[in-house]
């Protein structure tokens, strides 16, 4: 359900958050998936970057989670590259089926480690994990890696709105839990009068795109 200004003027944090990941591996689709729970068969590759938003709760607090969607084609990346500015989390999406778009992980983590905050949540999405007869990415194998590289991990299909939303609250709800820790410290430090930044304010007068409710109720089960 779309709600209006009101509405926004009660969210406790905005959170941005980016989606990154090779071309065509379904990142326009889990966004799309997520924030209106639609799918499109034929859906084109994005151009340059767009964005939607959803109002989330987790715990006491109203989350508006702004999610960037970034275009994976090579030509995009300096553009995309700026969007990293501000953002606390970042799926990162390969296509179980194709081998290649999970090689380049690699890739995409070390441009996250070069533009993005030190404390960002990533997490680590194999999708179209519907399409089990073409998988060329093994479950465990990604479960390693995510390991090894201290990310959260979870398969996803998009087209069967599998562990899609849970994905997402994934990061979100770990976002939240740095986010209250930071909030914590920087009032310890006012008490010894060292200034702080505080979370990031909700801007006024942006425009609402695709704005739902979803309650997190699940417990973050890959973040430690």
């Amino acid at each position: 359900m779309v709600m209006g200004d009101s509405y926004d003027e009660g969210c406790d944090y905005l959170f941005k958050a980016v989606l990154i990941g090779d071309s065509g591996v379904g990142k326009s689709n889990l966004l799309s998936r997520f924030s209106r729970d639609e799918f499109r068969l034929d859906s084109k590759p994005t151009i340059g970057v767009e964005f939607a938003y959803k109002n989330i709760r987790v715990g006491d607090k109203l989350i508006k989670a702004q999610i960037w969607d970034t275009a994976g084609q090579e030509r995009f990346r300096a553009i995309t590259s700026s969007y990293y500015r501000g953002a606390l989390g970042a799926l990162l999406v390969y296509d179980v089926t194709r081998r290649a778009t999970f090689d380049n992980v690699a890739k995409w983590l070390h441009e996250i480690r070069e533009f993005g905050s030190s404390d960002m949540v990533v997490v680590l999405v194999g999708n179209k994990s519907d399409l089990s007869n073409s998988r060329e990415v093994g479950e465990e194998e990604a479960k390693n890696l995510a390991e090894k590289e201290g990310l959260c991990f979870m398969e996803t299909s998009a087209l069967e709105n599998r562990n899609v939303e849970e994905s997402f609250l994934e990061m979100i709800t770990k976002i939240h839990e740095i986010t209250t820790q930071k909030s914590l410290q920087a009032k310890r430090n006012e008490n010894n009068h060292i200034t702080s930044s505080a979370p990031m304010a909700l801007p006024i007068g942006k425009q609402i795109i695709n704005i739902d409710e979803v309650t997190a109720t699940k417990q973050s089960r890959c973040c430690t």
